[in-house]
């Protein structure tokens, strides 16, 4: 038994689907004793469940051996004689017909009872050139062999498809790492390549960090316009490895799998501590306008703001503990969308508080370096 794939249509199963590739074109009992030490390492490992693979090379068969000077010496087509054993044995599909408004289908085929053993061959018949009926017996001899069921391809190379499950508290990503670390054990004839959700899987890794970063350029310059400065947006950016290292933090206690949703979260809480971050240094830039010096400014701005934003942020987290407490159908995702998000800001609001302030000074510090003192705004009464 195994869990179905997350998405409907990609793989068989969910885990990391990983094909064995023989690159040289060997024997298939090589292929399969490749593949068998192949799924051991992998299940050495403990934050594996299983691996498991379909292919097995000791797959009960009968080998057909025709005849062929005796089937042409009687007048008999080779393709007759495969037409006749598939219509006895496998069925042959005939026709159609209509009765009571349905339509079935026809199909030709020897009863069970005569087609259960090898020896029933002898009461199969074929007809010769001469008109008369000749047991297929005289040209197909049956020999008892063992080898694949199927043997297929991918990248058109020989291979073997296999299935890892990961044990709970351990995403996919961690088996894609344990099978690339045993790939690379393999000998030089062989190779693994990837297919169904995996695939997707390890085309997209590099896509959640360039969408990250592109989230953070984008805050930056949004800010930079703000502030009509390069150097004070800087410190609310520095501020959100806070509570990214939380999100990451509350994730790992809670057994819970860095996935899609755990990385929309962090996504989401680009914009909830620079939230915070902003208000505190706005209201700095404003007190320091206002003639106080920097670490005043920054001290008064984090002092004014500091209740809207705990207010604000705890309002945020007590809305998002459903999502944190959930359970039933889909919970595997709340759980991580809320987990992380809960964590991120918890502990990046707690430690922002002091963080952003310190580094305002010295990002304010640097910009006045630079361009000066800022004009004291005079107040209109």
């Amino acid at each position: 038994f195994f869990a179905p794939p997350s998405i409907p249509g990609f793989s068989i199963s969910s885990g990391v689907e990983v094909n064995l590739l023989d690159r040289a074109s060997g024997s298939i009992t090589d292929l399969d004793q490749a593949n068998q030490e192949f799924m051991g390492n992998i299940m050495a490992h403990p934050e594996v469940q299983y691996a498991q693979s379909s292919f097995n090379t000791r797959y009960p068969q009968y080998q057909l051996d025709i005849n062929v000077p005796l089937a042409k010496q009687t007048g008999v087509a080779i393709d007759d004689i495969f037409s006749s054993l598939q219509g006895y044995i496998g069925g042959i599909y005939a026709a159609d017909f209509s009765r009571f408004g349905k339509q079935y289908r026809v199909y030709i085929q020897a009863y069970p009872d005569y087609r259960a053993d090898t020896d029933d061959i002898n009461s199969m018949f074929i007809r010769t050139s001469d008109g008369n009926m000749s047991p297929l017996s005289e040209y197909v001899s049956f020999e008892r062999v063992y080898g694949p069921q199927a043997v297929t391809r991918f990248n058109l190379f020989n291979s073997t498809k296999v299935n890892v499950s990961m044990n709970p508290g351990y995403s996919s990503g961690d088996g894609i790492s344990i099978v690339e670390a045993e790939a690379a054990k393999l000998a030089n004839n062989y190779d693994i390549a990837y297919s169904g959700l995996t695939r997707e899987e390890v085309n997209a890794g590099s896509q959640t960090v360039v969408i990250f970063l592109l989230c953070v350029v984008f805050v930056y310059f949004l800010l930079s316009a703000q502030y009509e400065s390069y150097l004070l947006p800087l410190a609310v950016i520095l501020s959100l490895p806070l509570g990214i290292f939380g999100a990451f933090f509350t994730t790992k206690v809670m057994g819970l799998e860095n996935n899609i949703y755990f990385q929309i979260a962090l996504i989401m809480l680009v914009g909830l501590l620079a939230k915070n971050a902003i208000l505190i240094v706005e209201f700095a830039i404003q007190r320091r306008k206002n003639g106080e010096s920097i670490v005043d400014a920054a001290i008064d701005g984090a002092k004014a703001r500091l209740r809207p934003i705990l207010m604000t942020s705890f309002a945020f987290i007590l809305g998002l503990m459903p999502l944190v407490l959930a359970t039933g159908v889909g919970a595997a995702g709340n759980r991580s969308i809320g987990t992380g998000a809960v964590g991120g800001l918890l502990i990046g609001t707690i430690l922002g508080v002091f963080a952003i302030p310190i580094l305002y000074i010295m990002f304010q510090y640097l910009q006045e370096k630079i361009s000066g003192t800022p004009t004291q705004t005079e107040e209109t009464h």
